[in-house]
């Protein structure tokens, strides 16, 4: 197990889990990692994410707390303190002038700053800390700097955010206020979300030379097939011919997905003919033709057959629509 501690000096101190080094008297000296007491913030739980993670097996004590000497005497401080000095692992943004924006004109909270320093060995190459700087990173920075990056028009129907998920994690009234026993919760959950993000911006970027070596050896590009289930969505879209992509989905089915140029929109390059809408079964090969077409959704942005060819078909027969 893991060796880490964590308290806050203004109660009695949490034991997490068992300080194996501290009880036996050996391995290395005690890490610590200082942010704010009470209530905590997406930032500050990231933060401490990127560095657990970085840190590794390292022996770590998390204090949360406000007392000034406390904070001078941590190894890694971060939203607390009043100073941004990377060089000292100082990773503060609310003091006057802030520390710092992105080119973007995003300013930096303290999960940016940490992730500027450590991101790129984290994640083993500068495009993929870059990549998920923009994914994740500035969202929450920009929010936690008061700046707003989507669009809500009301309050009923307003998004289940990120920072939502940290915050409800949060102790709520009625509940006793065990904020440090929460944050160390909601901690574990970021790690374990950095690592998965980690690991699939770094298959993205493996995914990309495949899928331009399969769009390269396309006769009709309008028409791309994959034989896995590569992330293709936000990569075929960046070439101007592809419309559809059939895919292998195994257990004998083929999926005929229409290209997005924006893939957070439902607006696609072309939709399957009205006529499918709904069908599936013998109702669409009768319409279609295709002995074993499947499916066509409702909102005709997808469709399947049992074969690759049957798949095709349904791609082809669309495009002369």
């Amino acid at each position: 197990m893991r060796d880490y501690t964590f308290c806050d000096p203004n109660s009695k101190p949490i034991l997490v889990c068992y300080n194996l080094s501290q009880m036996f008297g050996f391995g290395d000296k005690k890490i610590i990692f200082a942010t704010h007491s009470n209530r905590f913030h997406t930032d500050d739980v990231f933060a401490t994410a990127v560095l657990m993670l970085f840190l590794k097996d390292k022996e770590i004590e998390i204090v949360r707390t406000r007392d000034e000497e406390i904070i001078k005497s941590a190894d890694y401080v971060y939203d607390v303190g009043g100073i941004y000095d990377e060089s000292l692992n100082r990773f503060d943004h609310h003091q006057e002038g802030g520390a710092g924006t992105r080119k973007n004109g995003i300013p930096y909270s303290s999960f940016g700053l940490v992730w500027k320093k450590f991101g790129k060995e984290l994640c083993g190459s500068q495009e993929v800390a870059d990549f998920l700087d923009k994914k994740i990173v500035q969202f929450v920075d920009a929010m936690d700097n008061g700046i707003k990056t989507f669009k809500e028009d009301d309050d009923e129907t307003k998004t289940y955010l990120f920072i939502d998920a940290v915050d409800a994690f949060n102790p709520f009234w009625p509940e006793e206020e065990k904020f440090d026993e929460r944050f160390l919760e909601i901690v574990e959950f970021a790690k374990r979300i950095l690592q998965r993000e980690i690991e699939r911006a770094k298959n993205l970027e493996d995914a990309k030379s495949i899928l331009k070596k399969i769009y390269d050896e396309t006769d009709d590009k309008r028409i791309i097939y994959l034989d896995k289930n590569y992330p293709w969505e936000n990569i075929l879209n960046k070439y101007p011919e592809p419309v559809f992509v059939v895919k292998s989905r195994g257990e004998g089915m083929c999926s005929v997905n229409s290209v997005r140029d924006n893939i957070y929109s439902f607006e696609t390059r072309k939709l399957f003919p009205e006529s499918w809408a709904g069908k599936s079964g013998k109702g669409l090969a009768d319409i279609t033709g295709v002995e074993d077409a499947i499916f066509c959704h409702n909102k005709l942005f997808i469709c399947s057959a049992k074969s690759k060819d049957g798949a095709v078909r349904l791609a082809q027969l669309a495009l002369e629509e």
